[in-house]
């Protein structure tokens, strides 16, 4: 089934055909806050109420044109000005073949510089998701580029891909704020872990290995992204054995998923961020998240058989 909701996310014709569906629509809105930047921003407001940060996603990938490349970074200017004038709690995601990779590093990494240079003056954060496996690399180097020039810019770390144990130890030592989640791509067994326990081992070890006294001592952070409650109560059991203080690490969860447990983890204390993805390209989003857990093929099953 995994398998099958990657491939669909990649298909033009069947992107097309339910794009323009009502039903796909409305189901999508269980993971999607809407289409518009006043969508996001009240979906911000309502988890800010209940003492949960947020980060907003402009939804969009692998643009072909300069243009495409440089509306999207008008985009993210748009919705960090919104961010600051509703004075919410939000930092800003964003993936890079939506700002232009694929047309060129340099041209990329002008435009991502606009976005973090308006997130400065608004007072937020950036950060840099991670795509597939071909993109690792130079989305490290753009990172990597821009952390020299700004201070506001984070980046992510897959757990199933092989590599990510060498990544997260050069960015533990260079200080660096690191979302570490399992990964949502499709990868060939040459480059990624294929069995979900071997995944889940990796993410403990990364875990810890951003918690550590010595990566902390670098000045790095660590954003913990799973919906998986072995996965946090491991993250929760290292950081109470290690005396973690709280404000070096926070849990982050996708919007529409697990809310209850978001909730659970913000009365408990813990800082919790949600990724809020709104916008009208949502159609590979939504399908990586129908491939990641079945039950989010079964809740959107039974909405819809509701009517």
């Amino acid at each position: 089934m995994r398998a099958f909701f990657l491939w669909m996310s990649h298909n033009t014709f069947l992107r097309r055909l339910l794009m323009g569906l009502g039903f796909a629509r409305r189901a999508a809105r269980r993971f999607v806050a809407g289409e518009t930047i006043d969508a996001a921003i009240g979906a911000i407001r309502a988890l800010n109420a209940n003492g949960i940060f947020a980060t907003v996603d402009h939804l969009g990938e692998n643009v072909e044109t300069e243009a495409h490349a440089r509306r999207a970074a008008d985009d993210y200017l748009a919705v960090l000005d919104r961010i600051g004038q509703a004075e919410v709690q939000s930092h800003a995601s964003l993936k890079l073949t939506q700002l232009g990779l694929d047309i060129g590093v340099e041209f990329c990494r002008a435009n991502v510089a606009r976005v973090l240079c308006q997130a400065q003056a608004v007072g937020t954060f950036i950060r840099i998701d991670m795509e597939a496996s071909d993109y690792t690399d130079r989305t490290l180097q753009v990172y990597r580029d821009l952390r020299a020039e700004f201070g506001n810019v984070g980046i992510v770390i897959q757990s199933y891909l092989y590599r990510s144990q060498d990544d997260i130890a050069a960015l533990c030592a260079e200080g660096a704020n690191v979302r570490l989640c399992k990964g949502a791509y499709q990868e060939p067994p040459d480059r990624a872990f294929p069995n979900k326990a071997d995944v889940d081992a990796s993410y403990i070890a990364l875990t810890q290995m951003l918690l550590s006294a010595a990566a902390r001592a670098h000045g790095a952070y660590a954003a913990i992204a799973t919906h998986d409650p072995k996965m946090i109560a491991a993250a929760k059991a290292y950081a109470a054995e290690h005396n973690v203080p709280r404000d070096r690490f926070e849990f982050q969860m996708l919007y529409g998923i697990r809310r209850d447990l978001q909730q659970q983890l913000a009365q408990a204390g813990y800082r919790m961020r949600v990724y809020v993805p709104y916008g009208a390209e949502w159609y590979p989003y939504f399908m990586r998240r129908l491939a990641e857990r079945p039950a989010n093929v079964w809740f959107v099953l039974r909405n819809l058989f509701r009517g």
